[in-house]
């Protein structure tokens, strides 16, 4: 079986998928290649706005859905309880997320609650409402952390923390879910051209390069395919997480600092944030 046959295969092998996020990014080059792959499987994307353009996938719906807010994950749980099929394998791709840039608290107090909300509350809020049908059909629960998640980061200090409780949060929960048939997965992107930077304050792309999120797409099906519990997409983002993840965490945070004030990355600041 070929490489594109063995993941269509697997990916033929859910009953649905449910992605966060899925109107763009990383999220959206998920979707675009379950339509690639398995066009028969429904997709359900939960963001606030649908993507522009005709649909990317022919079984996609989108409900729109705040993620940021407690109840609209409530609202949308029992939605997708009545959309879905009612047996199979459940697919989870909770890829919702946003950073910021500048010195704590920048850009406000306010702007890292949101993002605490959106990069853990909100994952563990609707994997929790979905738990007891992950729990009694199987699958797979796919989570992006990134990169930073592997060491403290200053200037980007809030968003780093959130992504290390992705991290290690989707570890323990794999050793959880593993007997009831269900795997959990951490994926850690580095830079990635996705809407990340515009997100994140900056009025034009960083410059950083980076992965595309097709390529990013496709690892995290190769880590799907695999028993892997996290993936570091990109060979050089593989050896800065070993590299990182084994200094002593204030000499991460120094080292981190010193080069991230390199980039000069204050100048491409969006002014009005």
């Amino acid at each position: 079986m070929s490489g594109n046959e063995s993941v269509a295969a697997m990916l033929r092998g859910f009953c649905c998928a449910v992605v966060t996020g899925g109107s763009s990014g990383i999220g959206r080059a998920v979707i675009s290649r379950m339509a690639q792959y398995a066009p028969d499987v429904p997709v359900f994307n939960l963001s606030r706005t649908m993507a522009a353009g005709p649909p990317i996938h022919p079984r996609l719906t989108h409900l729109a859905c705040d993620l940021t807010q407690a109840t609209a994950i409530e609202e949308v749980a029992v939605r997708l309880r009545t959309l879905m099929p009612r047996e199979g394998r459940m697919l989870l791709v909770n890829n919702s997320g946003f950073g910021s840039y500048g010195a704590f608290p920048d850009p406000g107090v306010g702007r890292n609650l949101e993002m605490i909300d959106l990069n853990v509350r909100a994952i563990v809020h609707l994997t929790g409402l979905l738990w007891p049908e992950l729990q009694a059909r199987g699958g797979v629960i796919v989570n992006v952390a990134s990169l930073a998640g592997y060491q403290p980061t200053p200037l980007m200090s809030t968003y780093a923390a959130t992504k290390a409780f992705v991290l290690n949060w989707s570890v323990a929960l794999d050793a959880e879910a593993r007997p009831h048939g269900l795997r959990c997965l951490a994926v850690c992107p580095g830079p990635v051209s996705t809407n990340f930077s515009r997100a994140a304050g900056f009025a034009t792309s960083t410059g950083l390069g980076g992965q595309t999120a097709e390529a990013c797409a496709d690892e995290i099906l190769d880590a799907m395919e695999g028993e892997a519990i996290e993936r570091v997409t990109g060979l050089r983002n593989r050896l800065l997480s070993v590299i990182s993840a084994r200094l002593p965490k204030a000499w991460a945070a120094a080292v981190g600092l010193r080069m991230i004030r390199r980039l000069r990355l204050d100048r491409l600041l969006r002014r009005d944030t």
